[in-house]
């Protein structure tokens, strides 16, 4: 007979995924005695240590990640059985969960304002990850949508571009090379520059372009935050490569420079992804519809 609650999965899930229960508590909205009450009771109706605590971290035990792999795939099927019910029933209302890169901090809550004014009735969960951490969660059929700035290799899914995402070179306004025009990708080779660390979109979206031009920069130091970079670049630590949606107010007030080099901006895009084989309910589906429809024009003069 089942003993554990679906309250106990989800709180394990989200410890799993965070690594911590303190983040966990604040994701969940509950305190951290709550979030430790939950695996405990787990772990009791399971008999089974599902968790261990190394330094500051939390990590699973081996059998904490046949929990979570199990945990994960039932939870996704219950939601898939929400989703269906919903989408018979016909109705725009229901949950949405939302993971998006950080980069789209920048304009997705403005998106996400407006989606609600046309339909109030739908919530929507939002989780904020860098690039390799979103196809685990795709991976696992854990998610609703995601957005991204490339489509995902290697997984059946289904991408749609609703946004450009231009990425050019920015560095200090006193920096030599901000007054060069129609420079060569050359200029670049051996510069210093601050980088977003591995997995991330942009990050690899700076090697391959870099690499196309045979370009290698010296990486002085990878930050996990376009804000802390954005202050390393006007500090003058070194030069960095972005999302020219991330730096529109620094570019306007003059604490950025852009640089004129040929090649660049390069023009990607943004998609909303879905796996393929899963059902949307109508909750997603009008999220969906709102980006590829609207989402292009509110972004253009937003970012």
């Amino acid at each position: 007979m089942r003993r554990y609650t679906l309250r106990q999965l989800d709180t394990f899930l989200e410890v799993a995924r965070s690594e911590s229960v303190s983040r966990a508590a604040d994701r969940l909205h509950v305190t951290q005695p709550a979030v430790s009450m939950q695996l405990r009771q787990l772990e009791e109706s399971l008999g089974l240590p599902l968790v261990e605590v190394i330094g500051r971290r939390v990590q699973l035990t081996d059998a904490g990640r046949e929990v979570e792999r199990c945990a994960a795939a039932a939870l996704a099927r219950l939601k898939e059985l929400d989703d269906l019910v919903a989408s018979q029933r016909g109705l725009k209302h229901g949950k949405v969960d939302l993971a998006v890169v950080s980069t789209t901090k920048y304009f997705m809550p403005m998106l996400l304002m407006r989606f609600r004014k046309k339909f109030p009735d739908i919530a929507i969960t939002l989780q904020i990850h860098n690039r390799e951490s979103m196809m685990k969660l795709l991976a696992r059929n854990e998610i609703d949508l995601v957005i991204m700035g490339r489509a995902p290799q290697g997984l059946d899914c289904c991408s749609t571009e609703f946004a450009t995402n231009p990425m050019g070179v920015v560095c200090a306004p006193d920096h030599p090379l901000s007054r060069r025009r129609g420079a060569a990708m050359s200029v670049l080779d051996g510069q210093d520059f601050v980088v977003r660390e591995q997995g991330s979109g942009t990050r690899s979206t700076m090697e391959a372009v870099f690499a196309e031009h045979g370009v290698t920069p010296r990486v002085v130091m990878e930050m996990p935050s376009n804000e802390t970079i954005k202050q390393a670049v006007m500090a003058g630590m070194g030069m960095a490569f972005l999302s020219l949606r991330t730096v529109r107010h620094e570019l306007a007030s003059g604490h950025l420079a852009l640089l004129d080099i040929v090649g660049l901006p390069v023009i990607r895009q943004w998609y909303v992804t879905h796996l393929g084989a899963r059902r949307l309910s109508p909750a997603a589906e009008a999220l969906k519809g709102f980006l590829v429809e609207e989402a292009a024009a509110l972004v253009k003069v937003w970012a």
